[in-house]
């Protein structure tokens, strides 16, 4: 008669071989073949914030260094992209619980129409700020 362990071990020794298929999957699907660039696995979330003269932006970024962070404008679009490393990957310590998404991240913010100047982007309390000021099409 099998003892009452048998189907534990059975669920957990699944459980394993499933989370190494996930992560497995996770490795295949989230990388462009050939590069070494990831595709966006999540958006971070933004503010925005508008007057006559200025949009501020504020994107959250916890844990993302300023040098993983490019900003461009594509299409009346700004394109915030870059990564967030696995924080204590290489500590040895186990994880116990993770809830701040990390890899890499993409987010399209739509711009009004109209001209705009973008001051250098700032990293303040784990979020990027950007300030665009419009631009008046009398002074270009």
């Amino acid at each position: 008669m099998p003892s009452p362990f048998d189907s534990n071990d059975w669920m957990w020794a699944r459980a394993v071989e499933m989370l190494g298929e996930a992560e497995r999957l996770h490795r295949r699907f989230f990388h462009i073949a050939g590069t070494e660039r990831a595709i966006a696995g999540w958006e971070p979330p933004v503010d925005i914030f508008q007057d006559e003269r200025e949009i501020v932006i504020i994107v959250a970024m916890p844990g993302v260094p300023a040098e993983r962070v490019q900003v461009s404008n594509e299409g009346g679009a700004l394109v915030v992209r870059g990564t967030r490393p696995l924080p204590a990957s290489s500590t040895g310590h186990r994880v116990v619980q993770l809830e701040i998404p990390h890899g890499a991240f993409e987010r399209r913010i739509t711009l009004p129409a109209g001209p705009h100047h973008m001051s250098q982007p700032e990293v303040i309390a784990g979020c990027l700020v950007l300030r665009l000021t419009r631009v008046d099409e009398d002074r270009r």
